[in-house]
C-alpha cells in the first residue's frame, strides 16, 4: 500500500476490516458491459454519464437509505444513469456482494463493484462489470488491473493526484476515476479533479468522483474533462431517507440542459 499520507480514522478502520474479508471460492469469469459504450450512449442521447451509486450509508453520509437496493438502481436507469455502482463493502457502508447481483440480474447497464479490493483473491467475490481498485491501497496495481482483466473485468483505477495517475497510467488503466476527496481529512474539493485531469490521454475515460452534488457542479467537471461522473450520495439523499431517486438521477443527468 502506498501510505504517502495520513489516513483518517474512518478510511483506517475500513482498511483493517478489508484485510480481514476473505476472498471467493473460485475464480470468476466475467462478460462485461461495455462502460465506454454506455458512456457514448448516453452522450448520443443528449444525458450527461453518470454512474449513480447504489450506497445505502457512509462514514460520511447524513443517515440510512433501506430501500430495497435492486429499486433504487432501477429507479436511478429510469432517471437516466449510464451506469450503476454497488457498494459491497458491508462494515462501514451496509452493502453486500449479494445485492450487486441482484442489481446486476435487474438492469441493462454496467455495474460497478464499489469496494477496497487489496489482492487478487478479493477479485473474486462476485461477478460485476467494473472493478474498483485505488491506487493509494494497492501494492502493485498493475499486478491486480491484469488480474482483473484475465477475469473479464473492466477496472476502474482510483486516484487523487498526478502522481498516482502515472501510476495508473504507467499500470494501462483505460478507465480512471478521479476522487475529489482527500483521504486524511475526508474533505471534498473539486479543483482536485481539475488539477489532475490535464494528465489523463483522450483515450482514457475520465471519471469525476466524490463531491458532485448540484448541475453547476456536473457542468463544472465536464468542463474540466470528465467523460462521466460517480454520484452517489447526491442522488440517494441519505438525510431525508426518502427522497425520489429517479427525480435525483434526472437533475443531475440534464444538468447540461442548462435547467437546474
Amino acid at each position: 500500500m502506498n501510505s504517502r499520507t495520513e489516513l483518517a480514522p474512518a478510511v483506517a478502520s475500513i482498511l483493517e476490516a478489508a484485510r480481514e474479508r476473505p476472498g471467493g471460492d473460485g475464480v470468476v469469469d466475467v462478460d462485461a458491459r461495455s462502460l465506454p459504450d454506455a458512456v457514448a450512449r448516453a452522450e448520443a442521447d443528449g444525458r450527461v454519464p453518470v454512474i449513480a451509486e447504489v450506497k445505502p450509508t457512509s462514514p460520511t453520509a447524513d443517515g440510512t437509505r433501506d430501500d430495497d437496493p435492486v429499486e433504487l438502481a432501477e429507479a436511478m436507469v429510469e432517471g437516466g444513469a449510464a451506469a450503476i455502482s454497488v457498494l459491497t463493502e458491508p462494515s462501514h457502508f451496509g452493502g453486500s456482494p449479494e445485492s450487486l447481483t441482484r442489481i446486476r440480474e435487474a438492469v441493462d447497464v454496467p455495474v460497478l463493484r464499489k469496494d477496497f479490493v487489496l489482492e487478487e483473491a478479493q477479485l473474486d467475490v462476485v461477478e460485476a462489470d467494473l472493478l474498483l481498485l485505488i491506487v493509494r491501497f494497492v501494492d502493485d496495481v498493475a499486478e491486480l488491473v491484469a488480474a482483473a482483466r484475465e477475469r473479464g473485468f473492466q477496472p476502474l483505477v482510483e486516484v487523487h493526484d498526478r502522481e498516482e495517475l502515472e501510476t495508473a497510467l504507467e499500470a494501462g488503466a483505460e478507465i480512471i476515476g478521479v476522487n475529489n476527496r482527500d483521504l486524511a481529512r475526508l474533505e471534498v474539493d473539486l479543483e482536485t479533479f481539475e488539477s489532475v485531469a490535464p494528465g489523463a490521454p483522450d483515450d482514457v475515460t475520465l471519471i469525476a468522483e466524490s463531491g458532485v452534488s448540484t448541475p453547476d457542479n456536473v457542468r463544472r467537471m465536464r468542463e474540466a474533462g470528465a467523460d462521466a461522473l460517480l454520484i452517489g450520495s447526491a442522488i440517494m439523499d441519505h438525510a431525508s431517507g426518502d427522497s425520489n431517486v429517479t427525480e435525483n438521477t434526472r437533475r443531475l443527468v440534464r444538468a447540461e440542459d442548462g435547467a437546474e
